[in-house]
């Protein structure tokens, strides 16, 4: 069943246009793909390779400056930046990666996040190649979500493919052996911080490029938006959590649900207690719903605890957990 799985998922996302031709859900569907990618490269530095980043912010803000440049400084398409936006984001990761890999655990992780904030405080201050606060508006290519839906879905399959790849190599083993005990993986002759920086510009460079196709598909940024901690680098790491860390479809699966969830929140349980404030005309109902809709980060702080606590290695690796559980209770409704 789980070797059908895959092929089964990529037909149906292949079709979804075609079946679903709401633009709101495809909308939803581009911003999945996006995070698929986002959540694939977090996945190979943090799952695979055991170093937690909060860097995400600032390699995807990065790709999608590097687009927008694209259009202002050089005259060209920001469509080239799709590759040259991933290339942009490594070339911060590199110099960040041969400085801060001598650190480890708590304190790279806190090297990340300053790199975050680093990133943000240039694009904030360096008016005239970035424009501040006001930020970079480009003029989209497609009026119909159709092309970037495709595109954001080759982008998906060719991360989860390239990560599949490299893992299946020899890297792969020495991500895990780093991940595993850096100092016995030393004690073999591997170097360790050669292959974690390997590790970061793999991920560096699908963010970036995700973070390129945001700017192309939404046409405007600003720091507070592609630098954002919050909805970058910490969505980034509940995808691989939610999903499974160190496993391959873990970031899929993680995607969708974090994408929902956000959603769910943000539209005030998709639209009702904005209906209930308009059937009511209670003030009160229409407090709650506001505060409802701002509270997205502590609905995925509930549900990181939850998955920590009944699903440790995430829906994907507890997977075979989860069936058992399922499968224990229909005998019993059976014998029952």
């Amino acid at each position: 069943m789980r070797r059908f799985a895959p092929p089964f998922l990529l037909a149906l996302l292949i079709l979804f246009p075609v079946l679903v031709q709401d633009s709101y859900y495809q909308h939803l569907m581009i911003l999945v793909l996006m995070w698929v990618a986002i959540g694939t490269g977090w996945n190979v530095i943090a799952g695979y390779t055991g170093q937690v980043s909060f860097g995400d912010a600032a390699f995807f803000g990065t790709g999608a400056y590097t687009a927008g440049l694209f259009v202002y400084k050089l005259g060209l398409s920001a469509w080239w930046a799709m590759a040259f936006g991933g290339v942009a984001a490594m070339a911060v990761a590199f110099p960040f990666g041969w400085i801060c890999f001598r650190l480890r655990g708590a304190y790279f992780a806190l090297a990340s996040l300053a790199l975050n904030e680093v990133m943000r405080h240039i694009a904030t201050i360096w008016e005239p190649l970035t424009g501040g606060m006001v930020g970079l508006l480009i003029m989209q290519t497609f009026v119909s979500k159709i092309p970037y839906y495709y595109i954001a879905l080759g982008m998906a399959v060719l991360s989860v493919l390239s990560v599949q790849f490299v893992m299946g190599s020899k890297w792969g083993y020495y991500f895990v052996s780093i991940r595993e005990d850096q100092d016995a993986a030393e004690s073999l002759g591997i170097d360790t911080h050669r292959y974690k920086m390997c590790s970061l510009n793999i991920a560096a460079f699908l963010t970036g490029t995700a973070g390129a196709l945001y700017m192309n598909y939404m046409g405007f940024i600003d720091p507070e938006v592609v630098f954002s901690l919050h909805d970058i680098s910490i969505m980034a790491i509940l995808v691989g959590i939610v999903g499974g860390v160190g496993t391959l479809y873990g970031p899929v699966v993680g995607a969708f649900i974090m994408v929902a969830v956000h959603e769910f929140f943000r539209t005030g349980f998709f639209g009702l207690f904005k209906g209930l404030a308009g059937l009511t005309g209670s003030s009160a109902v229409e407090a709650a719903a506001k505060v409802v809709m701002e509270a997205h980060v502590l609905g995925f702080g509930v549900l990181v605890v939850i998955v920590i606590l009944v699903l440790p290695n995430g829906i994907v690796g507890d997977w075979s957990r989860i069936t058992r559980v399922f499968f224990r209770r229909r005998e019993r409704k059976v014998l029952g």
